[in-house]
């Protein structure tokens, strides 16, 4: 082999990057570590090119966005498109995967690429920094020995109902914090859904907003949800439930 073959056929590797969970100062939220990263990356793939240019703009690169290769992996990615994503690291060529917010893979699109690079023999360095999930199992005094995550429920009042109800029996007969999300726009109707679907004593906790002006994050029981039930809008939120 000589030496260009094997330049060409060195691969550079997939640095998972977190990014802020909402409008504030990066510095504050973000490691040095990731930021030192940010500083020598020239590609990523983004979610969202919009999002990814003003985060990094804020995070010292101001002025040289221009000079970035940016590729977005996002729900309509083909999977032909994330496969030839692999030429990306060609030549040692390192790679940023930054999330609309908070850890990419992570209830995000990019784990697709995440697992091409270990089907392709591509190193992954996961980097910290803020988690909503975490954050909010952190902060909601709920069973942190036992969690599931479980993303979205479903859509339609009634199978999302029928979710709730099996959620909350299984927390309560395995001692298990549930953990799920919701689109923004729908978490007023998913907290009335948990009201009225769970038990009296069963804790509820909304974690809204985490590391932004308009964090809010409480515990209480549905009885209690239900005598002073918030507004919580089209806020990022985490619900988590334990029976």
């Amino acid at each position: 082999m000589t030496p260009t073959d094997s330049n060409s056929a060195r691969k550079g590797c997939l640095y998972l990057i977190p990014s802020p969970l909402g409008e504030g100062d990066v510095t504050e939220v973000i490691p040095q570590g990731a930021l030192s990263v940010i500083q020598r990356v020239k590609t990523y793939v983004v979610e969202e090119e919009r999002t990814v240019r003003r985060y990094l703009s804020q995070a010292g690169l101001r002025g040289r966005i221009q000079d970035l290769d940016l590729h977005v992996l996002n729900e309509h990615t083909q999977p032909k498109d994330i496969e030839e994503m692999e030429s990306l690291f060609d030549g040692g060529n390192d790679v940023g995967l930054i999330s609309e917010a908070g850890l990419p893979a992570v209830a995000d699109p990019g784990a697709l690429l995440v697992d091409l690079c270990h089907r392709k023999g591509i190193r992954v360095v996961p980097l910290c920094g803020p988690s909503s999930l975490m954050m909010a199992l952190m902060a909601s005094g709920l069973n942190g020995q036992r969690f599931t995550f479980k993303g979205y429920l479903p859509q339609k009042k009634e199978e999302r109902r029928k979710a709730i109800q099996a959620l909350e029996k299984r927390s309560s007969q395995e001692s298990e914090t549930q953990i799920f999300i919701e689109t923004p726009y729908r978490n007023d109707s998913l907290l009335e859904d948990i009201l009225q679907t769970c038990r009296p004593q069963t804790r509820v906790c909304i974690a809204r907003g985490i590391t932004t002006p308009d964090e809010m994050i409480q515990t209480k029981t549905v009885g209690q949800w239900r005598r002073d039930t918030p507004v919580i809008g089209k806020i990022p939120c985490v619900f988590l439930l334990l029976g």
